[in-house]
């Protein structure tokens, strides 16, 4: 695999790089983070002031709780030869043809073409058109102008299918409960489906990289927008995940909304007095009891969680005080996504415009939105997601190029399955589609070799047809073609984990089992270049 040379950064301090460095040397910290936290302010504000980080990288990974229905976000265009079996199965669910003129244009299918395959596909009406008030470019336009790429018919694995019949012969090792949320988003998050879970792929990530690159990072190497996940679940002793909100860093419980009824803070977030109330008098006194050594092992270990937490918001606060500083107007960018996943990625944008205060070189983020198990209602429903999911990649994009960041930031798509394409009901107005298994997955930025759709885009036949790769009788459940751990690999390549290296298999054990995805040839799976 490929990919492309990183925007050479210059060593003048811009107006921006003023700022970040301003915003990290930020010392004022009275009763917020004892001197571990000093050291670790002085770490970082040391790293921004020797220039703009190197070899910097951040991998996105955007969540769709529920089971998003990619059969109706990647569509055969006209001309495909699996539309007649698309039209046919998917029935009051399909999305009309590009030169389908029954139906208003706003309606059809936005056509995108893989030049690779020489097919004609579509995507959503809602997902793939330009969004906000500035028009960003969507996913249609990125697509054409290589920002963005598909990887078709992704799923859980535990060795390769070779058949439809061996998969329903009983002989073949299948993940456990393949149709179950719960189970499906945990073998997602962690890329070992056999296995009970311990970890996640982010997190034995993060252990791998964070000691190579992140020595002088102040913050943890996995962010989470969106609370505790499993993806970033590493070893005992290894990489804790942070968690962020979509406004800030996330404070203690009982003193107000950032603290408001217990002290006034400075633009950094530190406290610049405590108030005269019970709260204040609370916070204050918590603060002293932060500060002292506790004999007690499990005492101390609480401790030192917390005073991790409180030194975090510091840190997370100075980085947007910088990015504050940087010539990109985010609010600006991002009007129009006002929902749970252009916040998130709105604040990702932001963080990453303030790294210089967290001093990584690698950073993981971990986003997620729900709201796709649309069981009924899908036409509905699901345009609604997919045009929030649509919204808030482009102007994600838009704010990275902006950045000056487009080609250290990778974006990628989960989902705990796609589901059925066969609809549970003949009515438009109330039928939705049940619990599936393949489906398509979104990489997108500056390292993807956009533009195409990679891996294999399944037969649209249901049950016994011949060509079928449909798991149940009459449902259209895709035997996914590509393994999420070949799937992952390759962002894990672009990352810093070396392909064929013991660290690509300690992070995806099950990897061996399958085609080499770095080998075109028999996977076509090199969507970075």
């Amino acid at each position: 695999m490929s990919f492309k040379v990183t925007n050479s950064k210059s060593d003048s301090v811009s107006r921006r790089a003023f700022m970040a460095k301003s915003a990290c040397a930020a010392m004022g910290v009275t009763g917020i983070v004892n001197s571990l936290s000093h050291l670790r302010l002085m770490n970082a504000a040391m790293a921004a002031g020797t220039g703009p980080l190197a070899d910097y990288k951040a991998l996105v990974v955007v969540f769709l709780e529920g089971g998003n229905d990619s059969n109706n976000m990647l569509i055969p265009g006209r001309n495909h030869p699996s539309r007649s079996d698309y039209d046919r199965n998917r029935g009051v669910l399909a999305i009309a043809h590009e030169n389908d003129g029954s139906v208003p244009a706003g309606e059809r299918i936005l056509p995108i073409n893989d030049p690779v395959a020489s097919l004609p596909y579509g995507l959503h009406p809602a997902f793939g058109s330009d969004s906000g008030t500035n028009n960003n470019p969507g996913p249609a336009a990125l697509y054409n102008s290589g920002d963005l790429a598909f990887v078709a018919n992704v799923g859980t694995l535990t060795e390769p299918i070779v058949s439809r019949a061996a998969f329903l012969s009983g002989n073949y090792s299948k993940p456990p409960q393949l149709y179950s949320h719960s189970d499906q988003q945990v073998q997602m998050q962690s890329s070992v489906p056999d296995q009970v879970f311990q970890t996640g792929w982010g997190g034995r990530a993060a252990d791998i990289l964070n000691a190579s690159y992140n020595g002088r990072g102040s913050v943890s190497m996995n962010i989470s927008l969106n609370n505790v996940n499993k993806l970033q679940v590493g070893t005992a002793g290894g990489v804790s995940q942070y968690v962020v909100t979509s406004n800030g860093a996330r404070s203690l419980n009982g003193y107000g909304g950032n603290y408001a009824s217990a002290a006034t803070l400075n633009p950094d977030g530190t406290v610049r007095r405590f108030l005269n109330t019970k709260e204040g008098h609370r916070l204050k006194g918590f603060e002293k009891i932060m500060r002292h050594t506790h004999h007690n092992l499990l005492e101390q270990g609480y401790n030192e969680v917390v005073e991790r937490a409180r030194g975090n918001e510091a840190f997370v606060s100075n980085a947007l005080l910088a990015a504050g500083g940087a010539a990109v107007d985010f609010d600006a960018i991002f009007d129009g996504e006002d929902h749970d996943l252009g916040n998130e990625l709105e604040m990702v944008a932001k963080l990453i415009a303030g790294r210089e205060c967290f001093g990584n070189q690698r950073q993981i983020y971990f986003v997620s939105t729900g709201g796709w198990d649309n069981h009924q209602s899908m036409l509905t429903n699901h345009a609604v997601r997919l045009s929030r999911f649509g919204g808030a990649l482009a102007a994600f994009n838009e704010a990275i190029k902006q950045l000056g960041l487009h080609d250290d930031v990778l974006t990628i798509s989960q989902s705990d399955f796609t589901r059925t394409l066969i609809p549970n009901r003949t009515d438009p107005a109330i039928a939705g589609s049940d619990h599936g298994y393949g489906g398509h997955q979104v990489v997108m930025g500056g390292p993807v070799a956009g533009g195409k759709v990679y891996g294999t885009f399944p037969p649209l036949k249901v049950g016994n047809k011949a060509g079928s790769i449909d798991t149940s009788s009459t449902r259209g459940r895709w035997i996914p073609s590509t393994s999420t751990d070949q799937y992952l690999a390759v962002a894990a390549d672009w990352f810093g984990i070396e392909r064929d290296s013991s660290e690509m298999e300690t992070i995806f054990p099950n990897l061996n089992r399958f085609d080499d995805p770095f080998d075109i040839g028999s996977t076509n799976l090199l969507y970075t270049g």
